[in-house]
């Protein structure tokens, strides 16, 4: 795929770029402060000190000047894995509040899973998808198709159709549930491998955690009452997963892994040149499973929070590599769905906003990860993964200013309410987090400037 022009409404476009920008005093990847201007949706110039007339070329300048320093300047994010609930359950998100979270989160891409209602399945909704996408004009919306039809796990959904679409798929999955039958999980693999798709799977075997596992087996969950998801479910279905693409010599990528034997599978399966890939979600990196002792549904999510043992084994796995890429599964939820029993409330949390927060408190301040590395696990790979062209690119001339800037400093504290999301089940809530998103670019155009939304008058999308 080609990376489109970025004076044009292509087919991901939203914002013809206005004006030119000027950062001040930004530092790339974290390295050395220097002066980047955005001109015609690329980066233009790059360096200390730019000279710029201001006044001749309509120049728009932030300054990247923190507290303690310098903003630091990323590749925008790009979200393998968002809820975005449209269409269907337009009362919990809707793709345009869903595109708000992500651009004041610092992506500028997100891929929008297919369970919705219809599910995304044939080219007729994922087409709708991508087309609402464009509409909300924040952030380039990449549908995510089914692999079977309706999710029902028996017969494959329309992967050709979705693939050829003007939606052009590229990552297929049906996520909330596992392709549990080996058979159709190959016949998947087999047919996405002209497209040079990649199948997401939901690694959960059915049979060793049923739709009424809600927690981590364990003691805790002994004593609780909850039913319990062995990590054996996780694990068991990966190696299972990842010697079918090494059969079929097919693109796999594990969703959400939660567990440390999860990673030592993921570990032996690259060692051995299958072409697998997986995510972790910024929750599993820092929640651990004593937190549902409360019996707070806002912790119930899908895999389950699990013990500290498998939260470091996880921080390593991504620090290392063998885990490639940080995924949200930013899945919002109305209070009637949440606000149940611990046992009959719906799986999921709030991510897009939070995420890079997360990221700094689990893997920055531990030193685990630089923000070289964290623009890596959270742009540079889900884009070559999803097949995203234009995102995580090098900070350099010419490049596509897809971009976001970071002030590491600056604390804020999560009120729910005051999320760009239409719910509010975050399992942050009240709590402080570090890091936050200044400015987000998209193809050189602000979608969010001084932490806020570009106001609607300054947008200049093209309604599709």
């Amino acid at each position: 795929m080609s990376v489109p022009s970025p004076n044009d409404d292509d087919s991901y476009g939203r914002r013809r770029p206005r004006k030119t920008v000027l950062l001040r005093g930004v530092r790339p990847l974290g390295g050395e402060k220097v002066d980047v201007l955005l001109r015609d949706g690329l980066i233009a110039e790059l360096g200390p000190d730019l000279a710029v007339d201001l006044a001749a070329n309509d120049v728009e300048v932030i300054d990247g000047h923190t507290a303690s320093g310098s903003a630091i300047l990323l590749p925008a994010f790009v979200d393998l894995h968002t809820h975005l609930r449209e269409p269907g359950r337009e009362d919990t998100e809707t793709i345009a509040s869903g595109s708000a979270a992500a651009a004041l989160g610092g992506f500028g891409c997100v891929h929008a899973m297919a369970n919705t209602t219809p599910v995304a399945d044939n080219a007729e909704i994922v087409e709708q998808v991508a087309r609402l996408g464009r509409r909300a004009g924040l952030v380039d919306v990449r549908p995510v198709g089914a692999v079977s039809k309706g999710l029902a796990g028996e017969e494959l959904a329309e992967i050709g159709n979705m693939a050829r679409s003007a939606a052009a798929v590229r990552v297929f999955s049906d996520d909330g549930r596992c392709v549990s039958d080996a058979r159709l999980m190959r016949r998947a693999l087999e047919y996405l491998k002209p497209f040079d798709g990649v199948l997401a799977q939901h690694a959960q075997d059915p049979r060793l955690a049923d739709s009424g596992a809600c927690a981590h087996e364990g003691e805790l969950s002994g004593k609780l009452g909850l039913p319990g998801w062995p990590a054996v479910a996780e694990e068991s279905i990966i190696a299972r997963d990842v010697m079918l693409a090494e059969h079929t010599s097919s693109r796999l990528h594990v969703c959400h892994v939660s567990t440390g034997g999860s990673v030592e599978v993921i570990r032996w399966a690259k060692s051995r040149g299958i072409e697998v890939t997986a995510e972790v979600t910024p929750h599993h990196l820092l929640l651990t499973c004593d937190l549902i002792a409360g019996y707070d549904p806002l912790f119930k999510v899908n895999p389950p929070l699990r013990p500290a043992a498998d939260v470091e084994a996880l921080r390593a796995g991504l620090a290392d590599g063998t885990i490639d890429a940080v995924a949200t599964d930013h899945a919002p939820h109305a209070a009637q769905d949440k606000d149940h029993a611990f046992a009959d409330a719906a799986f999921g949390m709030l991510g897009l906003q939070t995420a890079v927060g997360v990221l700094i408190e689990s893997m920055i301040k531990t030193g685990q990860l630089d923000w070289a590395g964290l623009a890596d696990r959270m742009s540079v790979r889900p884009a070559r993964i999803g097949r995203v062209s234009g995102h995580g690119r090098p900070i350099a001339i010419g490049e596509p200013a897809n971009l976001t800037l970071i002030d590491p400093d600056a604390s804020w504290s999560v009120v729910p309410e005051a999320l760009a999301s239409l719910s509010t089940n975050t399992p942050y809530a009240g709590r402080t987090l570090t890091g936050a998103v200044r400015a987000t670019f998209l193809r050189g155009q602000a979608t969010v400037r001084a932490g806020a939304l570009v106001p609607a008058a300054e947008d200049q999308a093209v309604l599709a």
